[in-house]
């Protein structure tokens, strides 16, 4: 039973993320486990959650790519550039590779809208890469809300055509991590536990429960407020803010505790609402961020 490893119990608690990092970092120097080749693609977006990913603490970024992982290719981050990046992302397709993807994929007019390189004279899209990729990939992550579900490269009129991820590998299993951007937390944490125990528990619609199970509402220290009936007329005021918009109550995803930037504040703590970027149609279905239609109803799915 050597290198056995038993499974691990459920954990949802803010120092999940460091736990397994760290687990899985000890496993790897002890030989018990081995490092595996990840490929990092950026495709439709603003590159949000990867500067999300470079300010992690505790875990962080730099700990994952030196300890954790081989990070074989990134669009932002490798120093080569033009067809020398295109034929290292070719060359690391042919070894076993975990593929995380951020942005959306644009289809229109075959994916021309989303071009991430040249290779051999012509434009290699998005489109094109992600196929190629989610084909060969061990293991999939879908980084941040437009790769999960199209995000804000697909809110209307959506020209580029951009879909999230899983329509373009309709039969791939893709674990998505929602998010706008994704905390580092959530993909250092999922992307251990993948080297641990593999693929963790997830909902229906493929988001791990261990970051994604429970209300904001549920867990935010201004749910007092709520139930007393007390809320916020201003942006500013410390009461609940759910009569400005605040989508805590439909929003499953743990800010509350987590919190973000080195997990000293979140959204709510700086008196702004929640504006449900965890959720799926983010941001179309959770507009508009700040109402004052005390009678607007938003529902979970």
């Amino acid at each position: 039973m050597s290198g056995y490893i038993l499974p691990p119990e459920p954990m949802t608690n803010e120092a999940v993320a460091e736990r397994l990092t760290n687990a899985a970092v000890s496993r790897i120097q002890n030989g018990l486990i081995k490092k595996q080749n990840l490929i990092y693609l950026e495709l439709n977006g603003c590159s949000g959650n990867i500067i999300s990913l470079l300010n992690g603490q505790n875990p962080d970024f730099e700990y994952m790519v030196n300890s954790m992982v081989n990070l074989r290719y990134s669009n932002s981050l490798m120093a080569s550039e033009g067809e020398q990046a295109m034929e290292k992302l070719l060359a690391a397709s042919q070894d076993e590779y975990i593929l995380a993807v951020e942005g959306a994929v644009a289809l229109r007019d075959n994916g021309l809208y989303n071009v991430i390189g040249t290779l051999n004279g012509k434009p290699l899209t998005g489109l094109e890469a992600v196929t190629m990729l989610g084909q060969k990939a061990s293991r999939i992550l879908a980084v941040g809300a437009c790769a999960t579900h199209g995000g804000v490269s697909a809110a209307k009129p959506n020209p580029s055509e951009s879909v999230g991820l899983q329509r373009v590998l309709p039969e791939k299993e893709i674990i998505k991590l929602p998010g706008c951007p994704v905390n580092p937390d959530w993909f250092l944490g999922t992307l251990a536990h993948l080297l641990l125990y593999g693929v963790p528990e997830t909902d229906n619609l493929g988001r791990p429960l261990m970051f994604y199970s429970t209300l904001i509402h549920d867990r935010c220290p201004r749910r007092p407020f709520f139930d007393k009936g007390i809320f916020a007329e201003k942006l500013g005021d410390k009461t609940c803010l759910f009569k400005l918009g605040c989508r805590g109550p439909v929003t499953r995803i743990d800010c509350p505790t987590r919190q973000w930037n080195g997990h000293v504040n979140w959204p709510i703590g700086a008196n702004t609402p929640c504006i449900g970027c965890t959720q799926f149609g983010f941001p179309d279905a959770m507009a508009p961020f700040i109402t004052y239609d005390t009678t607007r109803v938003v529902k979970d799915e």
